[in-house]
């Protein structure tokens, strides 16, 4: 089972930026295709991007495309998420799992363990 661990999430202004990074223990981590989530309070979890295991592939939300960017570092077990151009509704937890290999399945989580997140704040 891998376990991801979150970080790089914090205040930032409307219009600025942040890079999130997700690092997954495990030796598997390379062979499956990753992917970004967020929760906001009172809201259900929610996929944000994904990428493929190869990195050759991205999938998006509407609400993150043209300002976000997923990638990710195999030799690192390392998923990283860009934001840019941040808006209030931004605002949230993110985390990053292991999905499905497909288009089709790569907004579904596939391993059971999530991690703690990171809180990512923007002000209007």
């Amino acid at each position: 089972q891998v376990q991801p661990v979150e970080s790089g999430g914090g205040l930032v202004q409307a219009g600025g930026s942040l890079r999130l990074s997700c690092v997954a223990s495990g030796p598997t981590f390379s062979v499956y295709s990753w992917a970004w989530f967020r929760q906001a309070p009172g809201k259900e979890r929610e996929f944000v991007a994904g990428i493929r295991w190869s990195g050759g592939s991205t999938l998006y939300a509407d609400s993150a495309k043209g300002r976000f960017t997923i990638s990710r570092d195999n030799a690192k077990n390392a998923v990283y998420l860009q934001m840019n151009s941040l808006k209030p509704e931004d605002t949230a937890v993110y985390y990053c799992n292991a999905v499905g290999a497909t288009e089709a399945t790569m907004t579904i989580a596939v391993n059971d363990y999530w991690g703690q997140g990171t809180q990512v704040t923007v002000s209007s």
